[in-house]
């Protein structure tokens, strides 16, 4: 009988541990590694393998590409985010895509709040002033304050409950929109659901924390930008091409809305003459929310972990696309994948 196969075809110049094969090994499961460039190069280390795993944002796996992947019953992608991933392919396929938002979580949502105060305390500008040898307590004055106000999150996962969790001790009312969470879900939580035009004008703060999918793709552009307080902050430490970024340009050199904070965005690294870089009403970061001192350790064992369940027959832990008709019987579980963005 033909042994069970893992290729690990995109590493993000990563090292793999050595425990990691040595797993494999201990379970009698092939375990092979090549950064894989081409469809070729992914057809010949991946064509007859179980679970395909990509390590990170390799785009190797296409619509076009995947077709070369005969015996694929997973792909696993180490990370939140699977928008990296041909995931309607896959389900058509029979494909199951699996993903670890569960290393990045705590981190993502830290960031959040961390951006959210640096934004609203105007943090980065003291610090650059400073640092210029200007000492002012006028030089960024706050732009507004955290008791009372009201927080709404687009998306409501994981990162999301985690981020309504943290800012509770300051009193904030929160508003969700997520068309896929249950009411009871929202409540548990401490969140009302509303609208996504309720949660634009409502919110002092609003985080972005969906998927880019097709239909997140510019969700929020001139009409939902419009529709925000012009006192209104923006966080985003989901996917930059969520926002429609020429018209947040607009937004925050117009007064649309007061600030931003953001981790990701449509292009990365931005060009040296993109206008955010010159907006003062911007926080940036380089799409680093999900680091930790935990993060590569906890990156390595949920993958493994993943490939393993499916390897012995069972659910993983987190899925996008649990419509999918599996090429292959897995034991009846709690199927509650979905996205944790």
């Amino acid at each position: 009988m033909t042994r069970f196969k893992v290729a690990l075809v995109g590493l993000d110049g990563r090292d793999v541990p050595e425990w990691v094969p040595a797993r494999f090994a201990a379970e009698q499961i092939d375990f092979v590694v090549r950064e894989c460039h081409s469809a070729e190069e992914l057809e010949a280390s991946a064509g007859d393998a179980d679970v395909v795993w990509l390590f990170g944002g390799s785009r190797v796996i296409t619509k076009e590409s995947i077709g070369v992947l005969r015996r694929c019953r997973a792909i696993v992608r180490t990370g939140s985010g699977v928008d990296n991933v041909p995931v309607r392919a896959a389900t058509e396929r029979g494909i199951l895509v699996a993903h670890t938002p569960q290393a990045t979580s705590e981190g993502v949502s830290d960031h959040v709040v961390g951006l959210l105060l640096a934004v609203l305390r105007q943090i980065p500008k003291h610090d650059h002033a400073v640092r210029r040898g200007i000492w002012s307590r006028e030089h960024g004055w706050p732009l507004g304050h955290l008791r009372g106000q009201t927080l709404g999150l687009i998306g409501f996962g994981t990162i999301a409950r985690l981020v309504a969790r943290k800012l509770r001790g300051f009193e904030l009312t929160v508003l969700a929109h997520d068309p896929y969470v249950a009411a009871d879900v929202f409540a548990s939580h401490g969140a009302r659901p509303t609208s996504l035009d309720e949660v634009l004008s409502e919110a002092d703060f609003l985080s972005l924390h969906c998927p880019l999918t097709r239909a997140t793709y510019h969700l929020i552009g001139e009409r939902e930008l419009r529709l925000m307080k012009p006192t209104a902050m923006l966080i985003n430490t989901a996917r930059g091409a969520v926002i429609d970024e020429p018209v947040l340009v607009r937004a925050l050199s117009e007064g649309w809305i007061a600030a931003a904070g953001l981790d990701v965005l449509e292009q990365e690294p931005p060009a040296p003459d993109n206008p955010l870089l010159r907006l003062d009403n911007v926080v940036l970061t380089p799409h680093v929310a999900g680091y930790s001192d935990e993060y590569l350790d906890l990156s390595w064992q949920l993958s493994v972990e993943a490939a393993l369940a499916l390897a012995h027959g069972h659910w993983p832990r987190a899925y996008v696309n649990p419509e999918v008709t599996q090429r292959w019987g897995l034991a009846p579980a709690d199927r509650a994948g979905g996205s944790d963005a």
